[in-house]
């Protein structure tokens, strides 16, 4: 299944997806992908490229600290209903896909609430991952096949807020 398959709805109403690129992206983050225009040199005696800085987390406000996890997603029933967005206040959020199947990815610009006018749906292939910015809405993980993901996110203090739902 691709995304050109996908009926996304908001309120009933279809939602545009998009390819997803960096360029579209900056407004909400990051992009995560070893381009050839990406900074990259090659590591290891030739055995290895390394594709750095493709993008940094922002995990440190208030003592918090970078955490590894993996989440195993399963595929999303059809069509996307959209009923939520949430937003991390005190850090980024990246995801990189493990299983090299696309995904999407639904975000929107906002401060206190989302402004549902800027939403937009991005389809990511399964080699591009993202890094939400700090306090960017966004729908939680849309994979469209049972699939991991190797995220980076912050963890802070035992009972910190991090994690600010809207329902739409």
């Amino acid at each position: 299944m691709s995304a050109s398959d996908i009926e996304v709805l908001l309120a009933g109403q279809p939602l545009a997806v998009e390819p997803l690129t960096a360029e579209a992206f900056k407004p909400f983050g990051d992009v995560i992908e070893a381009t050839p225009s990406a900074q990259h040199f090659t590591i290891n005696q030739g055995f290895a490229e390394r594709f750095d800085r493709l993008t940094l987390v922002d995990v440190a406000q208030d003592g918090g600290q970078a955490a590894v996890s993996i989440f195993r997603a399963r595929a999303r029933p059809q069509p996307l209903q959209l009923t939520m967005l949430e937003k991390h206040p005190l850090g980024s959020q990246a995801f990189m896909p493990l299983s090299g199947q696309p995904y999407l990815v639904v975000v929107a610009l906002g401060g206190d609430q989302p402004d549902l006018k800027s939403l937009r749906c991005f389809d990511a292939s399964g080699q591009q991952g993202v890094n939400y910015a700090k306090g960017t809405w966004h729908h939680p993980l849309l994979a469209l096949h049972d699939s991991d993901f190797w995220v980076v996110d912050r963890t802070g203090p035992q009972g910190e807020e991090n994690c600010i739902t809207f329902e739409v």
